[in-house]
């Protein structure tokens, strides 16, 4: 009796998800941005630009105007993303260049030639990422969560800081994630040594991302320069791959999931939208501004991670 009750109830759920599938959609899409603001002669870099939402975020950019220089560990995948936003769009000045946040060697190496070759940088986009993959190490031996995500792009947005400040009005936008809600950053075990947990290493990562883009954006206070961390959403892309549980969740629950044109739209607002040309050190969901854990609000944290992170890349950005 039980089971038939049980079959029944799931039967009734599944008759009014797709009985309302449409309205569903609409409210799980989210914000969309509304500002039709162009990006003519303005050079953006976007990390991780071949999939998800940094080629979505590329697409979009381009398309307004802007030169994007998509920064990818994988060229080749790079490439064809560059080449299928060309299809679409003849006139997208798009360009793919080698970047492995997983190595600092890698990173160094890309900044060098970057700064060489290009004379302005008006938005950065640090959106590359790994989510929950198994217990791994960078090139440099620092745990893969957060060393692609935190180390890596504050090491790539040191080196290029000089550029964004000769640039501005510049942006910087961090992609975090609502994940920091349930972690913190372990500055006993920074890199999981002691124990290892794939979710609350990259839950621990997107703390580290609002942190540094708190205490970024009050070190750039009177530059011009604006920094600020977006929620993408949760997003049907290639960053659950690790994960079989969130692919088969990603799958069963695809109505409630972001597109990754979705999940792109707060990464697009923060880098485009006029309103926000002074507003820096906030947090974005949904192309509004939406609440921080208090782990990812401390200013003490922030400044300690900060030296930390210096440290451990054996830099020194005051």
């Amino acid at each position: 009796m039980v089971l038939l009750l049980i079959i029944a109830g799931l039967g009734v759920v599944t008759l009014l998800v797709i009985l309302f599938a449409p309205h569903i959609r609409k409210y799980a899409a989210g914000g969309v941005c509304t500002s039709s603001a162009r990006l003519d002669g303005k050079t953006v870099l976007i990390t991780g630009a071949n999939t998800g939402i940094g080629k979505e975020t590329a697409q979009v950019l381009a398309v307004r105007g802007a030169r994007v220089i998509m920064a990818c560990r994988d060229v080749e995948k790079g490439e064809e993303a560059a080449a299928s936003i060309r299809a679409a769009n003849p006139k997208a000045q798009v360009e793919v260049r080698k970047l492995d946040l997983a190595d600092t060697c890698s990173i160094r190496a890309f900044a060098q030639d970057f700064l060489r070759e290009v004379d302005r940088l008006h938005i950065l986009i640090n959106n590359a990422g790994v989510m929950m993959c198994p217990y791994s190490k960078t090139t440099d031996g620092f745990e893969m969560h957060i060393g692609v995500n935190h180390l890596g792009h504050f090491l790539l947005t040191y080196l290029l800081i000089g550029l964004l400040k000769n640039s501005a009005p510049a942006r910087i936008i961090v992609v975090s994630s609502l994940a920091h809600y349930f972690g913190w950053i372990r500055f006993h075990d920074l890199h999981s040594q002691g124990s290892y947990n794939g979710g609350l290493a990259y839950c621990q990562s997107k703390v580290a991302n609002l942190l540094f883009t708190r205490e970024l954006a009050r070190r750039l206070q009177g530059t011009n320069v604006t920094v600020n961390a977006v929620h993408p959403g949760t997003v049907n892309s290639d960053l659950t791959r690790h994960s079989t549980l969130m692919m088969l969740f990603m799958s069963v629950f695809s109505v409630f999931i972001k597109t990754p044109s979705e999940g792109a739209q707060t990464s697009i607002y923060c880098a485009a939208a006029e309103e926000l040309h002074s507003v820096s050190g906030k947090y974005f969901s949904d192309c509004a501004p939406a609440s921080v854990a208090p782990q990812g609000r401390n200013d003490e944290t922030a400044k300690r991670l900060w030296d930390v992170s210096c440290e451990l890349l054996g830099i020194e950005w005051h």
